[in-house]
């Protein structure tokens, strides 16, 4: 049974750090794509950064890029998106989501990262920054 179980997130000020986790279960890490999205009540789900683990393709937003980073551990079936320089408009539930098939490509740079291609989901984490 694929699990994915979100934690790392909370309340920070502005120009802070955070570092989510994504604790995969059921599958192997580095078969699938893991995602990171983010969401604000009455907006669309947001692609912020994907990884492949096997292969260690990255992808990552350009409304994040510099500040945001993804990285796996596959002998921890984990997967991190370390967030640095944070701002007030990073508050959101962010979700992490997997799915057997390689995702993460370099069409991905084009298309951008898109929550549908993405079976599995965890149950999202809050992340708020504010002073």
């Amino acid at each position: 049974q694929v699990q994915l179980v979100e934690s790392g997130g909370g309340l920070v000020q502005p120009g802070g750090s955070l570092r989510l986790s994504c604790a995969a279960s059921g599958f192997p890490l580095d078969y699938y794509s893991i995602g990171w999205f983010r969401q604000t009540p009455g907006k669309e789900r947001e692609g912020v950064s994907c990884i492949n683990s096997k292969s260690g393709r990255t992808h990552i937003a350009d409304s994040v890029k510099g500040r945001f980073t993804i990285s796996a551990d596959n002998a921890k079936n984990t997967v991190y998106l370390q967030m640095d320089s944070l701002k007030p408009e990073d508050t959101a539930v962010y979700y992490c989501a997997a799915d057997p098939l390689i995702r993460c490509t370099v069409v991905t740079d084009i298309t951008g990262i898109k929550s549908y291609d993405y079976d599995y989901w965890g149950q999202g984490t809050q992340v708020t920054v504010s002073s």
